[in-house]
């Protein structure tokens, strides 16, 4: 379905972020993207939607695929068009409009008015809550539910691809567990695909088929989400835990071992 082949971005022709990354997401498939802090997470998910210009990025080198189509050179527009929505980090919403008129936003590509009330049943369905609050403005919402409105904001717009950045920031434990496993289900019943970037690697790989870790714009370990899980790099420096099964901080892992090709 989706394919970068080394893919490298600079910023302002100056700043190299992204360093020949490669990865895919096949048809209905869970794909975790991991990473610390300015990783180049977010900058990957820019490219694939074609939104880099907006500060000033640009693909130098590699090529990105999209069901065989080549999109790294179409429009943000277009690329929405062909299936591909991201749903931004930060919650981003039209705030001065209401929970159901924002969904109704993310079908502006379509234009019949009976299956978005279709789907505006469907978005319900999986969100119950927005039912409830479909009148209210969106901007007065609590950060849970802001999320799961630019989750059905997306899913309204039938996308093929689901580009998820950073769904559990700043979310309480039991929301962050409530999202993640609507979104599986999102996968399994829409049969939509799933890119989901995230620090919280523990709650990605729980839902994902296959992961990738980005350090500074390269990827350095890669392979199925369950392998990644029980990798000693991953839990020592992603999960917080030793070897003997004890949590650790961060500030504690003194060395992130690159184990390039690790799996055979």
């Amino acid at each position: 379905m989706l394919r970068l082949d080394n893919i490298e971005v600079k910023y302002s022709n100056v700043i190299l972020v992204l360093k020949g990354v490669s990865l895919k997401v096949e048809p209905g498939g869970v794909v975790a993207l991991l990473g610390s802090n300015g990783a180049g997470k977010t900058t990957t998910l820019k490219a694939i939607s074609g939104i880099l210009h907006t500060e000033l990025g640009e693909i130098t080198d590699g090529s990105i695929q999209f069901n065989e189509s080549r999109i790294d050179t179409l429009s943000p527009e277009e690329i929405v068009k062909m299936g591909i929505v991201q749903v931004a980090e930060g919650r981003r919403l039209f705030q001065h409009l209401t929970v159901e008129e924002n969904l109704r936003v993310g079908a502006y590509v379509r234009h019949n008015g009976k299956t978005i009330r279709e789907d505006l049943q469907t978005v319900y369905s999986y969100f119950p809550r927005l039912r409830d609050l479909e009148g209210r403005v969106s901007g007065f919402l609590s950060g849970g539910e802001q999320q799961m409105l630019v989750i059905g904001s997306a899913l309204m717009g039938h996308p093929s691809l689901m580009c998820l950045d950073e769904p559990s920031l700043g979310l309480a434990p039991h929301m962050v567990k409530e999202i993640f496993e609507i979104v599986k289900r999102i996968n399994t019943e829409e049969k939509t695909s799933i890119l989901l970037v995230e620090q919280n690697a523990r709650a990605a790989l729980g839902i994902a088929d296959y992961g990738y870790v980005l350090e500074s714009g390269r990827v350095v370990l890669d392979g199925p989400a369950v392998k990644l899980e029980q990798n000693e790099d991953i839990k020592e420096f992603y999960l917080g835990l030793s070897e003997v099964g004890k949590r650790k901080s961060y500030r504690d892992v003194k060395h992130y071992r690159r184990r390039k090709r690790w799996l055979s």
